[in-house]
C-alpha cells in the first residue's frame, strides 16, 4: 500500500511541476522588471519618453510609484504563466507520443507554443487587467482615479462595478498579443541560427546568442502592437454620458491607426524590447546550449540540449516566463 502510494506521489509531481516552477519562477521575475513594466505602460498612456516618465515618476510619486500593481502583477504570473508553460509541456507531450517519439517539427512546435500562449492569456486575462489599471491609475484626474489598495481588491471593485465579464475586457489583444509573442520568437529563431553558422561562419556560443537577440526583437515587433491596443482597452473609462472611448479592440486599433498612423503602435518599443528581449535571449541561449551530462561509464560528453523541449528550459531558467 505505501510502495503503491509513493508510486501515485511520483506520478503526479512530473505533471504538476512545469505548473509550479513556471508561475514561482515568474513570479520572481516580475518582482525585478516591474519598474520597466510601469514604465513602459505610462509611456504608451502618453507620459512621454521613457527618461520623462522615470523622472516625473521619482519626483512626484517617489521610488515607491515603480512598484504599482506588483500585487497584480505577481498574480498575473501565478495564473498565466502557471498555466501557459504546464499546458505547454502538456501539449508538447502529448505530440511527442503521437509522432511515435520523434523530435517535433517546427510547425507543430508553434502551433503547441500559440495554443499554450492563448490558454494562459485567458487565465490571466482578469490579473493582467488589474495590473494595467493600477499601473496607470496615477495618470488620470484625482476624480477618476479608482484607487485600488490591491490586486484582489481590484478584482473585487471591478466585479462589483462591472459585472463579471468585465474582468476579461481586452482579452482578445491580450490572447492575440501572447500568441504573436511565441510567433515571433519561433519563426525567427532558427532561421537566425543558420544565418549564424552558415553565413557568419560564427561558433556555437555566439550563434546562440546572436539568435537569440533577434529573437527577441522579433518577438518584441511581433507583439507591441497587440500589447498597445491591450493597454488602451484595459485602462479606458466612461466618460460622462457613460460612453467608453472604444467600443472593442477593432474600433481602438482603426482610431489609432487614423490619429497616429501605424508607427503609433510602436509607441515606447524601446523599453519594450528592453523588458522582454532579455528574457527571450536568456531563454533561448539555456535552451540551445551544450550542456555536459556524463555517459554510462561516468565520463562527461557534450549533449545538446534537443531544440523542442522549451517547457525544461522554461521551467528552469525561469526567465521567459514573465514575458506578458
Amino acid at each position: 500500500m505505501a510502495e503503491e502510494k509513493k508510486a501515485q506521489s511520483a506520478g503526479v509531481w512530473p505533471t504538476v511541476k512545469p505548473f509550479v516552477n513556471g508561475g514561482a519562477s515568474g513570479m520572481l521575475a516580475t518582482c525585478v522588471i516591474q519598474p520597466i513594466d510601469m514604465v513602459k505602460v505610462r509611456i504608451q498612456l502618453g507620459q512621454g519618453s521613457a527618461a520623462t516618465v522615470t523622472k516625473n515618476m521619482l519626483r512626484e510619486e517617489g521610488v515607491g510609484a515603480f512598484y504599482k500593481g506588483l500585487s497584480a502583477g505577481l498574480l498575473r504570473q501565478a495564473t498565466y504563466t502557471t498555466a501557459r508553460l504546464g499546458s505547454f509541456k502538456m501539449l508538447t507531450n502529448k505530440a511527442i507520443e503521437a509522432n511515435d517519439g520523434k523530435p517535433l517539427p517546427l510547425y507543430q512546435k508553434a502551433l503547441c507554443g500559440l495554443t499554450a500562449g492563448a490558454i494562459g492569456a485567458c487565465f490571466g486575462s482578469p490579473a493582467d487587467l488589474a495590473l494595467i489599471r493600477m499601473q496607470a491609475d496615477a495618470t488620470l484626474p484625482v476624480a477618476q482615479r479608482r484607487n485600488y489598495t490591491n490586486a484582489f481588491h481590484a478584482l473585487y471593485r471591478i466585479v462589483a462595478d462591472e459585472g463579471v465579464l468585465a474582468l476579461w475586457k481586452g482579452a482578445g489583444p491580450t490572447v492575440v498579443r501572447a500568441m504573436a509573442l511565441n510567433m515571433g520568437m519561433l519563426a525567427s529563431y532558427d532561421q537566425s541560427v543558420e544565418f549564424c553558422k552558415d553565413s557568419l561562419g560564427l561558433g556555437e556560443a555566439a550563434t546562440v546568442l546572436g539568435a537569440s537577440t533577434v529573437s527577441g526583437f522579433f518577438a518584441a515587433a511581433c507583439s507591441l502592437p497587440f500589447d498597445y491596443v491591450k493597454t488602451q482597452i484595459q485602462k479606458m473609462q466612461p466618460d460622462a454620458s457613460g460612453k467608453y472611448p472604444y467600443s472593442g479592440s477593432l474600433d481602438c486599433a482603426m482610431k489609432t491607426l487614423k490619429a497616429g498612423g501605424p508607427f503609433k503602435f510602436y509607441t515606447g518599443f524601446p523599453v519594450y524590447c528592453v523588458r522582454i528581449a532579455p528574457h527571450v535571449m536568456v531563454f533561448t541561449f539555456l535552451y540551445d546550449l551544450d550542456i555536459p551530462q556524463p555517459d554510462s561509464e561516468g565520463r562527461e560528453k557534450n549533449r545538446v540540449v534537443e531544440r523542442g523541449h522549451f517547457s525544461e528550459t522554461w521551467s528552469n531558467a525561469g526567465l521567459i516566463d514573465c514575458v506578458k
